[in-house]
Parts: C-alpha cells; sequence; structure tokens
C-alpha cells in the first residue's frame, strides 16, 4: 500500500512536466528514507532537463543513503545532455528502486535496471505500469509509430455547431470552459489549427492562464494554399512563440519570404491523395522532438485527422444551446469522394471521463484500439 501510494505521488509530480518536456518524457520520482519520512521529490524540468531523479536527489541529499526511490520510468543510463540517473543514484547510495515502467528508448530498455542491480540495488519494476504508460502515451507513441499523441479538442453546440452560418463562434462555451481549454494548450507540446480557423477568428494560440507556462507550445498551422496573412496574429509574433506554417511544395520564394522573414518556419510538403496530408505534417513534428499535439480545429482539420485515424483522444466540450442544421459542423464531410454510409466506417471512441465546468460539460474519450 505505502509503495503503491508514493508511486501515486510520483506519476502526480510527472504530471506537472507535460507539454515541457519534449522530446523527453515527463517522469517524477519520490525519494522515502527507511523511517518511511519523504526526503525528495522530483520530476523532469522544462526542456527536458535536468531529469526527475537529479532534482529528488539534489534536494534528498545525504538523506538519499539507503533510501527507496520511486520513479515512473525506468532510469536512463546513458550520456545526454546529463550525466546518467543510474550513475547518479549509485553514488547517492539508494538502496531500493521501485519504477512502475520500463523505458522502450533502445539507449535504455532493461539497461538501467541491469545497472542498478549490478551495483547491488534492489529493482522492483511495473508498479503502477499502465498509470505511467497513459501519462507518457505521447513519448512512447513517439518512439514506436514516429507521430505524436494527437488530441482533438471541440467546442461546440448540443447540435455539434462550433460556428453559426456567418461564422460567429465568440462564445460559445463560457470562461470556466476556456480556461479548461487553456490548461490543454499547457499539458501539450505543440497546438494545430487550420488556415480557415487563423482568417476567420485570427487567434494567438498561447496559454494565458495565470503564470503561464515555462516554454510557449509551437504553433503550427496546416495551409496547403498558403493563405495566411503576414499580418496574423501568429506571423507577428512569430519570434516570440515558435509558428510552423505546413504547406504544399510550390509555392513561389515571393509569397514564402514575407513569412520566413517573420520568424515563421516554413514546412513544405509532398501532396498526398488529398492534398495536404496530416501524416506527413505529425510525422515532420515528431521527427522535430514533438510528443503531443493539441488539434483545435476547424471543421477541416478535424476531418482530416479523423479521416486518417490519427485522433487519439478527443476534449469535446459541449454548450447548452443549439445552432441548427445551417451552422458549421465540428467535423466537414470524412470521406471526401462521397457521404459515409455505412456506420462500421465511422472512427470510434470509447468514453473515458464526463465533468461539468460552469455551464458547460467536458467528456474526453480515447480511440478504441483496433
Amino acid at each position: 500500500m505505502e509503495d503503491a501510494a508514493h508511486m501515486r505521488a510520483a506519476l502526480a509530480l510527472a504530471g506537472r512536466g507535460l507539454g515541457n518536456t519534449w522530446p523527453n518524457p515527463a517522469v517524477g520520482c519520490v525519494i522515502v528514507a527507511a523511517d518511511g519520512a519523504v526526503v525528495g521529490r522530483g520530476w523532469t524540468q522544462p526542456g527536458g532537463r535536468p531529469h526527475a531523479e537529479t532534482e529528488a536527489l539534489r534536494r534528498a541529499g545525504h538523506a538519499a543513503r539507503g533510501a527507496t526511490a520511486y520513479v515512473t520510468l525506468e532510469p536512463c543510463c546513458h550520456w545526454g545532455r546529463t550525466p546518467p540517473c543510474t550513475d547518479a543514484m549509485i553514488a547517492a547510495g539508494v538502496a531500493r528502486v521501485v519504477v512502475a515502467m520500463r523505458d522502450p528508448d533502445p539507449r535504455v530498455d532493461g539497461e538501467g535496471f541491469s545497472r542498478l542491480r549490478a551495483a547491488g540495488i534492489a529493482v522492483e519494476e511495473g508498479l503502477l505500469a499502465a498509470d505511467a504508460a497513459a501519462l507518457n502515451a505521447g513519448f512512447l507513441k513517439r518512439l514506436r509509430q514516429g507521430l505524436p499523441l494527437v488530441t482533438l479538442k471541440l467546442a461546440t453546440t448540443l447540435d455539434g455547431r462550433i460556428a453559426t452560418a456567418s461564422k460567429q463562434s465568440r462564445w460559445i462555451t463560457g470562461p470556466e470552459a476556456r480556461r479548461a481549454a487553456h490548461g490543454l494548450r499547457a499539458r501539450h507540446d505543440a497546438i494545430l489549427v487550420g488556415s480557415g480557423t487563423v482568417l476567420d477568428d485570427d487567434p494567438d494560440l498561447t496559454c494565458r492562464l495565470p503564470g503561464g507556462v515555462p516554454i510557449p507550445a509551437p504553433r503550427v498551422v496546416a495551409d496547403a494554399r498558403l493563405r495566411i496573412p503576414p499580418s496574423a496574429r501568429l506571423v507577428r509574433t512569430a519570434r516570440q512563440v515558435p509558428t510552423l506554417v505546413a504547406t504544399l511544395a510550390g509555392h513561389p520564394d515571393s509569397a514564402l519570404a514575407p513569412l520566413r522573414e517573420a520568424g515563421v518556419e516554413v514546412l513544405e510538403m509532398p501532396a498526398g491523395p488529398e492534398g495536404l496530408a496530416m501524416r506527413g505534417i505529425l510525422l515532420a513534428l515528431a521527427a522535430r522532438g514533438i510528443t503531443r499535439v493539441l488539434a483545435e480545429g476547424g471543421s477541416g482539420i478535424a476531418a482530416s485527422l479523423l479521416r486518417e485515424g490519427l485522433v487519439d483522444r478527443l476534449a469535446w466540450f459541449h454548450a447548452p444551446m443549439v445552432i441548427g442544421g445551417d451552422g458549421v459542423p465540428a467535423a466537414y464531410a470524412l470521406d471526401p469522394s462521397g457521404p459515409l454510409s455505412e456506420l462500421a466506417e465511422a472512427p470510434k471512441f470509447r468514453r473515458v471521463a464526463h465533468r461539468t465546468i460552469g455551464a458547460d460539460i467536458l467528456t474526453e474519450f480515447e480511440r478504441e484500439a483496433g
């Protein structure tokens, strides 16, 4: 029971790093002395370093000798920008290490456990492994599939509309729901929208929670036709917040130059069967170290991601109002060649959470396996 409680505390600490540790995983560590006193806590710091174990050992100091370390992911055993955490634990005299899950990174993948055991440290693995895997689902997906975890956020009326026929959308949801949406931004590495959202709303796509976030999430615009104007907020603030525009290859330099001069990184992508492929954009983001992407719209982006089977999680805010059939739907047609005719072809999700936020409701889903 005590082991599980300490590991839950380590998982809670790890969650503090989500959105700010990429390309590294978000890890938590709790160090407990032989008498049961917690003597050190740590979590992966912004930019992925220092690591959680190093932070916890620093805070524990001499009290780490003979203690038990609870870590949410196998300690690293290789040199990167920081020394191996296994070496730090051995030098600190830790007697026992309890780990939630093995790190599938081929540079680690059990070798961290082997080094600790070779030094005489007792190692136990697998405690709350499913919780640890869920927390670092983005890191694991990037490592295993070369793609980031994608959360599609939708804010709609009860009948699934994101705007009126005139494209008025501010504000469908209330202030409490909008704050929760900013919390989602804080826990993701990048934010993805389509050019239509930029043209209609001119958003800045930053997290505006009190205190902000240590590292602003890069903003990514899918813009096949390069419609985003230099006057857009995203372009004007590109030197303060990283901004990428993904577009089809072949635009003249004269069209690309104003964006690049403003500090925007332009990703020129090859055309897929249906134009600008979302998978290609996500592959490019993963190659840069992005592990978690929040897709905020609009209807075209939602349809493209769903069509390509790239949505891992849904965060769906429902407001207590009805617009009607002439409003803008949450997602455009999933199959451009014709209407979806069979229910078996529809993307399917399972509900994992449901709560009231102010006057609105947030329901969270995960994609069904298979």
